[in-house]
């Protein structure tokens, strides 16, 4: 087992010690609506095996609400707040809020709130929380109908502990997973860079560090116990030794509605003394061991170091490595120093990325051939030693025990070498017909996997071009073949930086998906979309929208990171916008106030330059198709950038139009002779600018009309105001204060110029930044915006398009008319 650093024994020493004399503050298992869990209370279990309170870790003064083995000396089994810490300096306390919720709250008077279980009761006065014996804190409600009824519990909820009886988990359905996930460091409860998952469909459990496969249990199986005369299941590589005096788990899968799940419990419970017979938890540490507390250590997974190490740690998964190491190197963990061959200290280089955990500054040196050992910084970060002419001279203190060794130091070992070389010759010993045999499957392995590699390089490039597509356009010079300079994510860096693409982290759902937002192992933002596998036309999107952002770079443009392709799972992944779409803001009674005029005649301008790019300045020609404001991403200054291209269209430089039969988009959007013809061209998109011209100005959607008497919708109520000469009326009330009148009138004039319903008397985007921009210059007058009558438009359409059209073919917002 890895020992607990001094500072943390020390904090968690006394943390219990103020739990052992809780019966003062708190002897009780329950916590009701309005009571409070402060820093000098506890809940303790029924039976006190368990205990809840805050604990610090970490920096100085933060505080964590931390569930423990009472009175043990331990790690907490389970911590609530391990990403917000709060702090003592603002007294926090735990209570069940008035609505019902488990929140903990610090700050001024209680004044900033963390919340653990977010759900309303309707009947808040029933609701309360209590602490079982088993470790599991649950909040349940007491109804007269259901009786109790847990709303939530912490055993849905796992940190870096598991406990009898709690499951890790995988949800067919949604794909959901209950996993362990290692602190970040010795002291530090963050979320770190290894998690433990459990794997259905090959029964086995898997350690993952950064999303990387590093170590699995092997398959389930049973296991006879000749001492107890009875057959429990057992892992491969889990040792377990049928012996009275050592504990032995009994590990159980099961399936639950659409759960499948691993959960574990213990057997020979009764050569343990009563107080040590229920404290058990198995544990993913910082550096990746798996323990369960004083015990032996289970798997040593976090240094799995890629090779064929059965022979010293069970388990490990093979992996590439860099060219310069191999199988005869490890890390050792001592103390001393390096030096020179001239006796001179050797000078150390630090990186302070706060981001680096200890497995990650293992990784770095391991990939740094001039690397030759390595430590975690004081604070944070990475401390390197590199150079090839580096001794390292072990200390002769008496200080130098297992306690005060802290640099982990590059060591070349013989033994492994020499077994191979002993392999070698009882290899040459094989008889030929053996020989010829081996010779012949391994041949047959190497042909499958050659033509698996090549199918898999043919399916990739099918991905990553447009071949045999029949719409109109052209691309440049290698056209969508050229996608070298595409990142390709693997599936377990998705799933490590969505968290294994949690409902938590889910942005919204896109007519062809999911959008989650993820972090990356380097820190970085990231939105993952990803095409929903019921989706028609999503395959034909994706291509189109993957090869073509590939190719644009501009400020106003949402910026393409790269790709993700696991089995029938397809993923774009995005630079992550922290001000979520324009719809967020514009159409939110509580939230459109943000969008002042300035910031929305930014934005206008800013759609208009990111059009302009695609119309006329990218490599290629580019028709988006799908201009609306759920497409327009705004980025932390709320600056606009254009996304979602899957509807996009390629033109050849010298093409102003093109027909297709195949008509996709957003109805309330889509200029009218595209809508009824299929005819698109780049006055398509400016019709659609100019529909979202007016719904930024007014802060109304344009299919928002439905009285039986008065305009279809927003472009025809545009039209009867200017017509009447009160185009003002037009702007949003939240404006009044902030809105250049002329500039506002003349964003309504250019919109309606936009939205005329013959295309060549809509201006091109160009003549519409100039017009945004040249305030003096006179605008021709516009004549006649793209509606009708109530009916004529309606049954048109619905005639010569939505009859022929899918689901996917065609996004409507709204059917009433234009």
């Amino acid at each position: 087992m890895m020992q607990a650093s001094i500072t943390t024994l020390v904090l968690l020493m006394f943390v219990n010690c103020l739990g052992s004399q809780s019966q003062q503050f708190s002897s009780l298992d329950t916590l009701k609506p309005g009571d409070r869990l402060n820093s000098s209370s506890q809940l303790v279990s029924a039976n006190g095996t368990f205990s809840l309170g805050f604990a610090l870790f970490g920096a100085p003064g933060s505080a964590y609400l931390a569930l423990s083995h009472t009175n043990s000396i331990y790690y907490p089994v389970w911590i609530g707040n391990r990403e917000q810490p709060a702090f003592t300096s603002q007294d926090p306390f735990l209570t069940v809020d008035i609505n019902g919720k488990l929140v903990i709250r610090h700050g001024i008077n209680g004044g900033e709130s963390i919340e653990l279980y977010a759900g309303e009761s309707s009947k808040q006065n029933n609701v309360s929380v209590t602490l079982l014996e088993t470790g599991n804190l649950v909040v349940k409600e007491m109804s007269f109908s259901d009786g109790e009824v847990i709303l939530w519990q912490s055993f849905d909820h796992p940190t870096d502990t598991l406990l009898p009886g709690m499951k890790l988990s995988v949800n067919r359905r949604t794909g959901r997973k209950r996993i362990l996930t290692s602190w970040f460091g010795p002291d530090d409860p963050a979320p770190g860079a290894f998690t433990l998952e459990w794997d259905p469909s090959e029964d086995r459990l898997l350690v993952r560090r950064r999303g990387v496969l590093y170590w699995t249990s092997g398959k389930l199986k049973d296991y006879y116990d000749e001492w107890g005369g009875f057959r429990i299941k057992a892992f491969d590589n889990i040792p377990i030794k049928p012996d009275p005096a050592n504990l032995n788990y009994n590990f159980t899968v099961g399936t639950s509605g659409d759960e499948e799940y691993f959960m574990y419990s213990l057997i020979n419970v009764q050569a343990l003394t009563p107080n040590t017979r229920n404290i058990s938890g198995i544990r993913l540490d910082y550096q990746g061991y798996i323990y369960d507390r004083d015990r032996p250590t289970i798997a040593k997974t976090g240094f799995c170091y890629g090779y064929d190490e059965a022979h010293t740690n069970p388990g490990c998964e093979l992996r590439e490595q860099p060219k310069c190491r191999n199988d005869g190197q490890t890390f050792d963990l001592t103390s001393g120093d390096f030096r020179h061959v001239n006796g001179t200290p050797a000078p150390a280089v630090y990186d302070s990325n706060s981001n680096l955990s200890i497995s990650d500054c293992r990784e770095k040196c391991w990939n740094d051939c001039e690397c030759v050992g390595y430590t975690s910084g004081n604070q944070s970060g990475c401390v390197y030693w590199r150079g090839k002419n580096l001794e390292f001279v072990r200390s002769a203190s008496p200080d130098n025990s297992p306690e005060a060794a802290n640099t982990f130091v590059l060591v070349s070992t013989s033994s492994r070498q020499a077994k191979k070389r002993h392999v070698e010759i009882i290899s040459v010993a094989v008889s030929v017909p053996v020989l010829v045999a081996v010779s012949a499957i391994v041949t047959l392995f190497v042909m499958r996997k050659i033509k698996k590699v090549k199918r898999n390089e043919v399916q990739l490039h099918d991905l990553l071009t447009l071949d045999g597509y029949t719409e109109t356009y052209e691309l440049e010079s290698g056209g969508g073949n050229n996608h070298h300079d595409l990142r390709m994510f693997t599936y377990a860096s998705i799933q490590s930086a969505t968290n294994n693409f949690s409902s938590d982290y889910k942005l919204g759902q896109g007519g062809f998906g999911p959008v989650y937002k993820g972090k990356t192992s380097e820190g970085q933002d990231i939105a993952v979309k990803l095409l929903s596998r019921q989706s028609g036309q999503g395959l034909l999107e994706f291509k189109t929208e993957l090869i073509l952002i590939s190719k644009l770079q501009h400020v106003n443009l949402v910026k393409l990171l790269g790709f993700c392709v696991h089995g029938d799972d397809k993923m774009i992944i995005y630079d992550y916008m922290p001000n979520k779409s324009l719809d967020f803001f514009l159409f939110s009674p509580s939230e459109r106030e943000q969008l002042n005029w300035q910031r929305r005649f930014n934005i206008i301008e800013g759609i208009a330059q990111g059009l302009l790019y695609l119309h006329k300045y990218s490599r290629l020609r580019i028709i988006h198709r799908d201009l609306k404001p759920s497409n327009i991403l705004l980025d932390k200054d709320m600056n606009p950038k254009i996304s979602d291209f899957g509807l996009a269209r390629i033109f050849k430089q010298n093409a102003s139009e093109a027909n297709t039969n195949r008509r996709v988009g957003t109805y309330g959007y889509m200029a009218p002779e595209y809508a009824m013809q299929g005819i698109f061209s780049v006055k398509s998109d400016v019709y659609s600018f100019g529909v979202l011209v007016l719904e930024i100005v007014s802060g109304r959607k344009n299919n928002s009309f439905h009285q039986v008497e008065g305009p279809l919708n927003l472009v025809e109520y545009a039209w009867e105001l200017w017509r009447n000469d009160c185009a003002v009326e037009l702007m949003d009330p939240t404006l009044n204060t902030s809105c250049i009148m002329d500039q506002l009138q003349r964003c309504i004039h250019i919109g309606l110029l936009c939205v005329e319903i013959q295309a060549v008397d809509r201006p091109n985007i160009e003549d519409v930044i100039s017009m945004l921009k040249n305030e003096t210059s006179s605008l021709a007058m516009p004549k006649n915006p793209a509606f009708i009558t109530r009916n004529a438009v309606l049954e048109e359409v619905e005639e010569s398009t939505f009859s022929n059209l899918s689901l996917n073919q065609i996004t409507i917002s709204d059917v009433d008319g234009r």
